[in-house]
């Protein structure tokens, strides 16, 4: 097992399959303006199924058993099952997920689930029909979005995750209707705070809605408690319904920094290692041959604490930093 200079283990890698996605959801991929459009990896440039498979495998080997498939938007890569029946064939890879915006879900539920993927994360930030097109930057609605979740359910991908940036004056007045919605369903809506994610959208930290109002605004109609954490870096606070309902979660990545517990690696679209969400600088792990010594090396020296770090800056600071885009890295 290989452990940073904090001492925490390497337990979790998340996987970009692609650079693109079919949303500019304003917090993470706005929409381009003033002329300013994405550039986007040129094919060749991107990791084959038998590079990222290879690569995953070694990481595996060095003590890694979730593998998380991310973007841009996953399921926008062609023959994305294939590449799970792949990692899932890999002895020690017990935990195969992938975080969609689930647009294009209701198609693939059912083949992602028989190639071998375990479990399933939707971004879904409102309900509201319009505040949702606004969040989505794209005017898509959220019927197509609610029925991939309900297809990857019955395909077995349970319980589904449901994922909700919070952004204020936004969509924090429908968070207690989307926790309504799927309370008693089984599945489990974990509530963001926004982040000062990427280059271009603009965060500004008066917009973040701090996981405790997040919890007070729920338990006012939805009595909570709270949960134990499932497993050792989980970065979701949990809340179960004290009916019995179900449970929420809540990330404080803004107000509650959790780097102490933190166990995940990245592999960006073009196959470099970052070992932080908000990393500039990555590790290129396509070049070279012997990459379990890389990895180690790279892991060994991690230092990242970009939350716990922001506590000790001003908010104009922190949005200033330099930083590489999320939909490179994957969320």
């Amino acid at each position: 097992m290989i452990t940073d200079l904090f001492g925490r283990p390497l337990r979790d890698l998340r996987i970009s399959v692609t650079d693109r996605c079919n949303f500019r959801c304003p917090y993470c991929m706005p929409a381009e303006i003033f002329g300013e459009a994405y550039e986007f990896l040129p094919k060749d440039e991107i990791l084959t199924f038998e590079e990222i498979s290879r690569l995953a495998a070694i990481f595996v080997d060095a003590g890694v058993n979730k593998l998380r498939i991310t973007g841009g938007e996953p399921l926008l890569r062609v023959d994305l099952p294939k590449l799970i029946a792949q990692l899932s064939a890999i002895p020690g890879a017990d935990d195969i997920t992938l975080t969609t915006n689930g647009y294009l879900l209701a198609q693939q539920a059912t083949q992602l689930a028989e190639a071998g993927l375990v479990r399933i994360t939707v971004s879904l930030d409102s309900l509201d029909d319009e505040v949702f097109k606004r969040m989505n930057g794209r005017g898509f609605g959220t019927r197509r979005v609610l029925d991939g979740i309900g297809r990857a359910s019955d395909a077995g991908l349970n319980p589904v995750k449901i994922n909700a940036v919070v952004q204020k004056g936004v969509n924090d007045h429908t968070v207690v209707e989307l926790a309504r919605h799927f309370k008693g369903t089984g599945h489990i809506v974990r509530f963001i705070e926004y982040m000062d994610v990427g280059t271009r959208n603009g965060w500004k930290l008066d917009e973040v809605v701090s996981a405790a109002e997040i919890v007070a605004m729920i338990d006012a109609e939805l009595p909570l408690e709270p949960a134990d954490p499932n497993y050792l870096g989980e970065v979701a606070n949990r809340w179960r319904y004290r009916d019995g309902a179900g449970e929420i979660g809540v990330i404080a990545s803004v107000t509650q920094p959790f780097c102490s517990n933190c166990t995940r690696a990245r592999l960006s679209t073009d196959g470099k290692l970052y070992t932080c969400l908000f990393a500039t600088d990555g590790v290129d792990l396509r070049g070279p041959m012997q990459l379990a010594d890389v990895i180690a090396g790279a892991w060994s020296v991690r230092r990242d604490r970009y939350s716990e770090e922001r506590a000790e800056l001003t908010a104009a600071e922190t949005a200033s930093r330099p930083k590489v885009e999320m939909y490179h890295i994957g969320g």
